[in-house]
């Protein structure tokens, strides 16, 4: 969760730009869109990406599930580095400003252990990053609404 100090019909915007992600997305990734331009956000849209994961190049397809402008998006993993990966995206009017909340769902090929000695840690670091990269982005200090990352195990 990040709170952003800026209306939800500014921040909503810049999600709605899949072209953003390389913004959102830290380094030691190496991601690229591979959709061309322009991209049209809405349901049932397919989004191809490249990312290097520990080196080895991998291509994801993503499917958006849901588009309500404004109020919320679902991508899912059609195929990529996950079993399951399924990234709900929130966005809330709170204090004069959005909340941004992310919500991931994802399983892992070889399961707790893999995800406890390796995933985990990426995905806690991604999205450490990701919410870096929003404040930095719109200009926004930490704010006391912030929250951390949690990760929980699915089975």
């Amino acid at each position: 969760r990040s709170w952003l100090p800026r209306p939800v019909d500014e921040v909503f915007p810049f999600f709605a730009d899949a072209h953003n992600l390389n913004v959102l997305t830290p380094a030691f990734l190496h991601f690229e869109v591979l959709t061309p331009k322009p991209i049209h956000m809405r349901e049932g849209l397919l989004l191809d990406y490249r990312i290097r994961l520990r080196g080895i190049p991998i291509k994801w397809r993503t499917r958006i599930r849901s588009w309500e402008p404004g109020r919320r998006f679902i991508d899912e993993q059609i195929s990529g580095p996950y079993l399951e990966w399924v990234h709900t995206h929130d966005f809330h009017d709170v204090d004069g400003g959005t909340d941004v909340i992310d919500s991931v769902r994802y399983r892992v090929l070889g399961g707790a252990l893999v995800n406890a000695l390796i995933v985990e840690r990426d995905v806690r670091s991604i999205f450490d990053f990701r919410a870096q990269a929003l404040r930095r982005h719109f200009d926004a200090p930490p704010s006391p609404r912030d929250q951390p990352p949690t990760v929980r195990r699915l089975s």
